[in-house]
């Protein structure tokens, strides 16, 4: 119970730490980029007494350190100031533009791990045959191909020509407002009110974006994948196996996987968060109304309040997700603890 206490201790103190790492750098990069946050909100034309009259409002005649505390205190109470592209609040737009991006990311990470991991494993089984090299090659397109040019190659293939996907949104202009939102998650909350078409158009304007975001972490997966096997089909205990005469199929599943699974979660977690970053183009190309799309609008207003709070949003994201993998890793990975 005590190491139980400790550990739990521990992982408390360093998750804080590093997110108030993460606000010190957010809130750095605020202050020394050429953007004037008093200006994006009077205009160049204010006078002299109005410009002044703002920045003491928005705390900006203090010193530094003293306005690095008071963000600390807003941050964790969740105030983020107040967005000039949209007029309302940063926490509760990101509140509503976040569960798009995470309903976007979730299909995709689901996507990249079912077509990833088989693809890894299946290249380490045939290894330097032209099986191999195809999914080499297919890794290397997910690693070098520019994530707008396929998601405008995706609308025009599949959704112009074909017509097999429904185009750009998150759900056709006449399905909108129909369901209550209560996760914010519309696939969930379609479901959660038995409106099924809705439900199925939502996932009609998803899996194009989605696919195509998975594209970049099947490529990772797959590449990561492949490693850490032919690293374990390469042992003495696979030798092995295989002189016993056991299955190819559990030479390679059961005594080459399963040892694997660790370090994949490490593969996985990461992947995922730079899913919910990198979606910033994807959103655009498909107007998807996500964080990206939300922080791409904000950068172009130099609505610097936006831009800060997606930034530590994503960044707490990346720090979550890596402390639960790392939680994750000392569940299944005994040696460890």
């Amino acid at each position: 119970m005590k190491r139980t206490v400790l550990s739990l201790g521990g992982f408390i103190i360093v998750t804080l730490l590093t997110f108030i790492g993460l606000m010190a750098i957010t809130f750095f990069i605020g202050r020394v980029i050429p953007i004037d946050p008093v200006l994006s909100i009077v205009g160049d034309r204010a006078t002299q007494e109005q410009y002044d009259t703002v920045r003491l409002a928005l705390g900006l005649d203090r010193p530094l350190i003293i306005q690095f505390i008071s963000y600390i205190g807003d941050v964790f109470q969740g105030e983020l100031g107040h967005s000039i592209s949209t007029n309302r609040p940063v926490a509760s737009d990101l509140l509503k533009v976040f569960p798009a991006t995470l309903e976007m990311a979730t299909l995709g990470i689901v996507i990249g791990v079912g077509v990833g991991v088989p693809l890894g494993v299946w290249a380490a089984a045939y290894h330097g045959t032209w099986i191999d090299q195809i999914i080499r090659v297919f890794a290397l397109l997910g690693y070098s191909v520019p994530a707008f040019w396929l998601g405008l190659v995706g609308l025009v293939v599949f959704y112009a020509n074909l017509g097999w996907v429904s185009g750009p949104g998150r759900v056709d202009i006449f399905y909108e407002g129909l369901v209550e939102p209560r996760t914010g998650l519309l696939l969930i909350d379609s479901a959660l009110a038995g409106d099924w078409d809705v439900f199925w158009n939502a996932l009609d304007h998803l899996i194009l974006p989605a696919s195509i975001l998975a594209f970049f972490s099947v490529a990772y997966i797959a590449r990561m994948t492949r490693s850490f096997m032919l690293d374990q089909l390469g042992q003495e205990y696979i030798t092995t196996a295989r002189a016993k005469g056991v299955a190819e199929w559990r030479v390679i599943w059961t005594h080459g996987f399963r040892p694997i699974r660790v370090p994949l979660i490490t593969v996985i977690g990461l992947s995922y968060a730079a899913l919910l970053e990198g979606s910033v183009m994807i959103e655009t190309v498909f107007s998807w109304p996500g964080i990206g799309n939300y922080l791409t609008v904000a950068l172009l207003n130099a609505d610097m309040n936006a831009v800060l709070g997606a930034t530590l949003v994503i960044g707490a994201v990346f720090i979550l997700i890596n402390r639960i993998s790392d939680v994750l890793y000392r569940v299944l990975d005994p040696r460890s603890r």
